[in-house]
């Protein structure tokens, strides 16, 4: 029986590109795979079909040489096949085949780079650092340079990153022949690993660098200075870009990672851009109103006026008086809550002031009397319910 035409067989026109080419052989394979067809005894034959036919349209020379000679070209032993590895009744290398649809399907879940044959992973980028800092709430109003050390990896100053001694350059792995994986072949399946010579780095390093043993990095501490902005708070990130641990073999540095901590505040709480002062009241001053000083966080104060019989918590908004917002986009308030302060210590002479004040003050606790008199309403509720 004759041969069919291969660009029939794929069901692709003549002048198709190489990735029409292997998009119809990946449906192929996909529709006449025999596990997926067990009652369909044509279906391992196409698929052999589509094989061999792939085989051939896929490399350049032998497409050219059946473009010009037909299925004659490859008569004489040639076949449609041109690597080792299990073969059909008609040359077709299951290997190549499932390689190349495996590449496709899972290569980014095995690590492996679309297109990415024969060619090693020469550099690798280094890994993030994070430091912790924690600076105080005044700092965080004014900002700050600090100056910090960050242990490390730095690239190594003798072979300039390569690892390798003087002037000499790393040599192509001799086990995955670059490609940085090896592959392994389990019984119908081709299996792609990490090359354990070269740890997927496609090169070996025949001549160690003496200072860094060929990691082309070293431990080394480093003193950087760092700008904290005005308005930083609890979880800011600051990146350093370039200031992580040097890249393996010359690839890049990665970066540091500044996580900043806001120390608590005897005086001032922070809830984002405001700030919230707690300030105890004289009873007699909550009375007849008067005038309080406001400590500010920027080392100033404030004269604050109160109010004729203030209460407890009340709160006082001064504004501008807060935290700068990040990067500069405005400044929040601060709140004043006023704390009545019940006096203690009483002279007898202080005492007998209070108990005539008390005498004298039926109509100076208004909201002594409104709850009172709910409360008594309450109880006498209750008795009749009872």
């Amino acid at each position: 029986m004759a041969k069919r035409d291969y660009y029939d067989v794929l069901g692709v026109s003549k002048g198709a590109s190489d990735a029409e080419i292997k998009k119809a052989f990946k449906k192929k394979v996909m529709e006449f795979h025999p596990d997926r067809n067990p009652d369909n005894p044509e279906a391992e034959a196409k698929f052999k079909e589509a094989n061999e036919a792939h085989d051939v349209l896929k490399d350049g020379d032998k497409r050219a040489a059946y473009d010009r000679y037909g299925h004659a070209a490859f008569e004489g032993g040639m076949g449609g096949g041109g690597r080792g590895g299990p073969r059909g009744p008609q040359g077709a290398d299951f290997s190549s085949a499932f390689s190349d649809v495996f590449d496709d399907l899972f290569g980014d879940f095995m690590g492996g780079q679309r297109g990415g044959r024969g060619r090693g992973q020469r550099a690798a980028r280094g890994s993030d650092l994070r430091y912790n800092m924690t600076i105080t709430l005044e700092e965080a109003f004014t900002g700050k340079q600090a100056t910090i050390t960050v242990p490390g990896s730095t690239t190594c100053d003798s072979c300039n990153g390569s690892g390798a001694e003087g002037n000499s350059e790393p040599v192509t792995c001799g086990t995955c022949s670059g490609m940085g994986k090896v592959r392994a072949q389990q019984g119908f399946f081709t299996i792609e690993r990490t090359c354990p010579t070269c740890d997927g780095r496609g090169q070996v390093i025949q001549n160690p660098c003496r200072n860094c043993g060929g990691a082309g990095k070293v431990q080394r501490e480093r003193t950087l200075n760092v700008n904290i902005p005005k308005g930083v708070e609890t979880g800011t990130r600051i990146r350093l870009a370039g200031e992580g641990e040097a890249g393996a073999l010359g690839g890049p540095s990665g970066d540091l990672y500044i996580f900043i901590e806001v120390e608590n505040h005897p005086i001032f709480e922070r809830d984002g851009v405001n700030l919230f002062c707690r300030i105890p009241v004289p009873m007699a001053t909550a009375a007849l109103g008067g005038d309080i000083e406001a400590p500010n966080l920027d080392g100033g104060r404030s004269r604050v006026k109160v109010p004729v019989g203030v209460q407890a918590g009340k709160q006082l908004r001064l504004r501008g008086k807060g935290m700068p917002a990040l990067r500069g986009q405005g400044v929040g308030d601060l709140y004043i809550e006023l704390a009545v302060e019940t006096p203690v210590n009483l002279t007898a002479r202080q005492k007998e002031l209070l108990r005539e004040f008390e005498a004298e003050s039926e109509a100076n606790n208004p909201d002594s009397d409104s709850f009172f008199a709910k409360a008594k309403g309450f109880w006498d509720g209750m008795r009749g319910t009872g």
